[in-house]
């Protein structure tokens, strides 16, 4: 009874095919019917890359460029007419020129390296140390980086001007005609507005590396025996070196070009390169020298990003291995003192 049933079988089975093999080549055909079909249809002609590029472009050329070159043409204009160099010679060989570029250097540089310190060290507590209120902290900061840079002098004259808290509390509870603190009008002043105002452009990209960074391996640092202070500096301080990079060299900039703080502060003999600009074009109506400081400004800052460039392009090609391998000496070095001796 076996050989019959599987006869049946077989021969239902190839029924079964013959039945189906006609239509196959149906469906073939109506699949390449259908891309021949869209062959056919009208296709909408591609917009080139280079139009899209345009608006943007003609943007910043209308909006940035063409007032820069203004200012450039304008400071090799001298008075009397044509093309000159004579107004750099003169700005340059001005002894308010160097004081002001000589100020603007050490107020920015002090500056960028107190915000450093700071920002590092507060971004070390408000990622690594629980504390209540640390999340409202961290977007406290991000609300900080939107506020104009006059109100914080302007807060900072509250509690430490000439008729300020401080000085208030000390003139009622001494009975003094005058209070101590009149530090605001002088460079340190000017260096601690900014230090206050900049700090957050620190913090803000240093929250965002220790936010990437591995929990792992503070907890491996840790159980080998480094101390916190080892720990910051093999683990945490590697990874954060990119991002003290980009907070430290914006803080230059900012500080180079700033205007707002050394104004309001009231600091009469802090003259800075922006201060300058302001002096010459609004109060002297010296047109050619303000664009020729203006242009050393821009030049300036201009150098220094393209240095930071550079340096941030060295750092990322040789993250690869130094840092890694710095990290894992590091941590080796810890389980050997860690280790107890036999």
């Amino acid at each position: 009874m076996a050989e019959p049933t599987a006869t049946a079988t077989a021969s239902a089975t190839a029924t079964a095919l013959a039945e189906r093999s006609p239509d196959a080549p149906d469906r073939a055909d109506g699949q390449r019917a259908a891309p021949a079909a869209r062959r056919g249809a009208p296709t909408v002609p591609s917009v080139p890359a280079a139009l899209w590029a345009l608006p943007p472009v003609a943007v910043l050329v209308v909006v940035f460029l063409y007032p820069l070159v203004l200012v450039v043409v304008q400071s090799v204009s001298p008075d009397g007419g044509g093309t000159s160099l004579a107004p750099y010679g003169e700005v340059f060989s001005s002894a308010a020129f160097r004081e002001a570029l000589v100020t603007t250097v050490w107020i920015a540089a002090g500056a960028t390296v107190g915000c450093l310190v700071l920002g590092f060290v507060l971004a070390l507590v408000v990622a690594f140390v629980p504390f209540p209120g640390s999340r409202a902290v961290a977007k406290f900061i991000d609300v900080f980086l939107s506020f104009p840079s006059f109100l914080i002098t302007l807060a900072l004259l509250f509690i430490y001007g000439s008729v300020g808290m401080a000085n208030g509390l000390w003139t009622g509870a001494t009975g003094a005609s005058e209070g101590p603190f009149h530090f605001l009008t002088t460079p340190w002043g000017v260096l601690l507005a900014e230090v206050t105002y900049f700090t957050p452009f620190v913090m803000r990209p240093l929250l965002a590396a220790f936010s990437q960074l591995e929990t792992a391996q503070l907890e491996v640092a840790s159980s080998l025996g480094a101390r916190p202070l080892r720990i910051v500096r093999t683990v945490i301080l590697p990874e954060a070196y990119p991002a003290l990079m980009a907070g430290g060299s914006l803080v230059l900039v900012l500080c180079l070009n700033e205007f707002a703080i050394v104004l309001f502060t009231g600091a009469k003999d802090v003259v800075t390169l922006p201060m300058l600009v302001y002096s010459k074009a609004i109060l002297e109506s010296d047109y050619v020298a303000a664009c020729v400081v203006a242009t050393v400004n821009v030049a300036i800052s201009v150098g220094l990003y393209a240095l930071y460039r550079a340096v941030a392009a060295r750092a990322a090609a040789g993250s690869g291995t130094g840092t890694g391998t710095g990290t894992g000496a590091g941590a080796e070095g810890s389980g050997r003192r860690a280790r107890p001796q036999p």
